[in-house]
């Protein structure tokens, strides 16, 4: 578990071993529930606790979450960032801090928060109430300054030990952490370098100038190609008296780090400069194409300004599937921010950041409804941190306030997916608060907000959003109207919502807005069903998916086969029409990783064994389901309740209690991929663990030999790929290896061969 942070990838900063440390941080851990390491930007508290929290997944079976919060610049957003990194949808009823609580109080887990002093009373507020109802859970954090709590342990950390003046040897040299960082970071940057007689004096006076810090050791490692150790030495004595006014290091030996900073700044060409200044508006990773928008303008090549920041270590590469990202450090966008504020463009740089990410929505909303979709969501998720920082700046910038209400609307499925549909009606709202009466679009925005509270089946906001839409005459916002009208209406089982749900496909056909028919759509396929004309609700979401697949659509395909096959079911149909339907959805949500539409449908799968009268089959499904309802912390909503409650309670009491229990609790067990492959599918025992690694290690490490991307090492398992690649780097760091290949080698040699 985790999320887009730090910790989460390859850092900036190289590791070196603190063995006293990691030490001291296991013995805290187990002498208390909060433990904070702090100390300087740079000094390396992330690293530290991430080798720290990868080495302790067997002693908290509950799992190892990781959540960054250096993005945030919103105490409203901590809670939702924890519920994010733990996979967890919101839900109808609760706040993203009771989602938190509920799915961590039982269980024993290990919580690392990370860069908690930029959302410190966010981040106070969360642990407090986590520590309160969570008895078993233990909190890691990071900060600069500690959370001030009571029972809480505070760590500082040092920086790495450096060698004394007597040292002359590189052998003696090497022991160092800090000789040892520049060595290994001097190599990756030119192969041929090592720490020998000739030059150790000059990397000792190096690494004792800059105090061993771990930030300023990388920044200097990263001249090594151009500038030999001596020649670097000389240049960070110069410029030691050289203070970054922009960066919060009240503890006095750490102006050489900002001293180390700036002298790295000031090796920079112009162009670099003006480019680092600009990019550090993003606040989690961006692509080319972002930080070419957002530094366009003066005749700067950019990609030129990149290449060179990512060879100075001012910027780390981050490979992806498709394209590559760059992030910058916390403390390299502050000193970016401090100039590009002294620039005087810090407005106008901060709207070509927005705008960027309004046309990426944009481009996202054009391709979401076809084969474009998969990479629509994954660019979307890749920027979600910069979509934030947008829509807070449209929102704290005068007369922009209609610009984040378009952003927030624009892509409600991509929320949804997300699992943030709360989220949004926040955004929402408070785009709305922001805008006059009178501003063009409000109409539409209320509708989608009274949309996003049906979701939460909060219905009396809903229907108060909903009246204030129709209270506005706007043609533009009648389709949206309808749709959230005909929703209300089937949520609260009143008449007439098929009726409004087929006015809003007819509107948004008549305006070519394919992608908005597919909701209400759907809405009027099962209204259809519930009024008894089955052959009607036949026809119209089988003419949902048909141009669901002639688009190469699957989301809302999945959506339509699902319908289809409740239909069926709950309705008098065909009950083995209603099952290849069911599984046929399944089969999409699992390639998607979409758990919770997956919970759906294995629940659906149960209804029709309940139908069948297959008892045991239908209590094992119920259990497979409800292991993934818990996954995204969801249960089923009011759209299926009654038709869930029916078959659970019937299958229930054609086994009896124990019987029933003993099933699902198999059930549980199970992975959802063995919901399609039949009652055939049953566990023939679970593989042995690779020791050091834990059972879900174990399992991943097997599929990586199989030959498995992450992408499939995540359909098959039904977790985020964000959760495998955490697993895979909790396995490098216990085995130390590089690469996919050396793992897959070891797991052969283990004598236990892939799955």
């Amino acid at each position: 578990m985790t999320n887009d942070s730090e910790v989460g990838r390859r850092p900036l900063t190289s590791y070196v071993s603190r063995a006293d440390d990691e030490d001291e941080v296991r013995r805290l851990l187990g002498a208390g529930r909060l433990v904070t390491l702090t100390g300087a930007g740079g000094v390396g508290k992330t690293r530290l606790a991430a080798q720290v929290a990868s080495s302790l997944t067997r002693a908290f079976p509950g799992g190892v979450a990781v959540a960054g919060l250096g993005e945030l610049r919103d105490e409203r957003l901590v809670a939702r960032t924890v519920a994010d990194a733990l996979g967890l949808h919101d839900t109808a009823g609760r706040t993203d801090l009771e989602a938190v609580v509920s799915y961590l109080r039982p269980r024993r887990s290990l919580l690392l928060l990370d860069n908690c002093e930029h959302v410190l009373d966010g981040s106070a507020d969360l642990v407090t109430a986590l520590l309160r109802d969570c008895q078993d859970l233990v909190v890691l954090a990071t900060s600069r300054c500690s959370l001030g709590l009571a029972g809480e342990h505070v760590l500082a950390i040092p920086p790495l030990a450096v060698p004394g003046e007597e040292v002359e040897t590189p052998g003696e040299a090497l022991t160092f952490g800090a000789v040892r960082l520049f060595a290994e970071r001097a190599a990756s940057v030119l192969p041929a370098f090592e720490v020998g007689e000739s030059n150790v004096a000059d990397v000792v006076r190096l690494c004792r100038r800059l105090d061993g810090l771990p930030l300023a050791i990388e920044l200097a490692a990263a001249r090594i190609r151009v500038l030999s150790p001596s020649q670097i030495a000389d240049r960070v004595e110069k410029n030691s008296e050289v203070l970054a006014t922009g960066l919060r290091m009240p503890v006095e030996r750490h102006r050489t780090l900002r001293a180390t900073i700036e002298w790295s700044h000031s090796l920079c060409t112009d162009t670099e400069r003006i480019v680092w200044a600009r990019c550090s508006v993003f606040a989690g990773q961006f692509d080319l194409s972002a930080a070419e928008d957002v530094c366009a303008g003066d005749g700067l090549d950019t990609l030129d300004a990149v290449d060179g920041l990512v060879d100075k270590s001012v910027l780390a590469r981050i490979d992806g599937a498709d394209r590559v990202h760059y992030r910058m450090l916390r403390l390299l966008r502050e000193f970016g921010g401090h100039r590009l504020a002294e620039s005087g463009d810090e407005l106008a740089v901060a709207r070509k950041h927005r705008d960027h990410y309004a046309r990426l929505i944009d481009q996202a909303a054009a391709t979401w409804f076809g084969p474009g979709q998969d990479e629509a969501y994954e660019r979307l998720t890749a920027a979600h941190a910069d979509i934030r920082e947008a829509l807070s700046w449209s929102l704290r910038t005068p007369g922009e306030g209609a610009v984040a209400l378009e952003m927030a609307t624009g892509m409600i499925e991509y929320w949804v997916a997300r699992g943030a549909a709360w989220e949004l009606r926040d955004w929402i709202d408070r785009a709305l608060e922001s805008l006059p009466p009178e501003t063009r679009g409000r109409a539409r925005g209320l509708a989608i907000a009274a949309l996003c509270a049906a979701l939460h089946a909060d219905l009396p906001r809903a229907r108060q959003r909903l009246a204030a839409a129709e209270a506005i005459e706007d043609d533009e916002a009648t389709p949206y109207v309808a749709h959230a009208r005909a929703f209300v209406k089937m949520l609260a089982t009143e008449p007439n919502s098929m009726v409004d749900a087929a006015e809003a496909v007819r509107l948004f056909g008549e305006r070519g807005d394919v992608r908005r028919q597919m909701h209400p759509m759907f809405l009027q396929g099962v209204a259809l069903a519930y009024r008894g004309d089955l052959p009607g609700a036949r026809e119209l979401l089988g003419s949902m998916r048909r141009r669901c697949e002639e688009a190469g659509e699957e989301r809302y395909r999945s959506m339509a086969l699902f319908g289809l096959g409740v239909a069926e079911v709950c309705f008098g149909g065909d009950l083995d029409d209603g099952e290849r339907f069911i599984r046929s959805a399944l089969e999409i949500d699992l390639r998607a990783s979409d758990v919770l539409s997956a919970a759906y449908r294995v629940d659906g799968l149960a209804w029709v064994s309940a139908r069948r009268e297959e008892w045991v089959r239908a209590a094992e499904l119920f259990g497979t389901a409800a292991t993934l309802w818990e996954r995204c912390n969801a249960e089923p909503d009011v759209a299926v309740t009654a038709a869930h409650r029916m078959f659970y309670d019937a299958t229930r009491n054609a086994l009896g209690a124990k019987r029933f229990d003993l099933a699902f609790a198999d059930g549980r067990r199970r992975n959802p991929h063995d919901a399609l492959a039949g009652p055939e599918a049953l566990s023939a025992g679970e593989p042995a663990d690779l020791p050091p690694l834990t059972p879900r290690e174990s399992e991943i490490a097997r599929l990586v030999a199989a030959g498995l991307s992450n992408r499939d090492i995540a359909a098959r398992l039904v977790i985020a790929r964000r959760t495998v690649e955490t697993h895979l780097q909790h396995i490098s760091h216990k085995l130390d290896f590089a690469n996919r290949t050396q793992l897959a080698v070891w797991v052969e040699q283990a004598g236990r061969g892939p799955l």
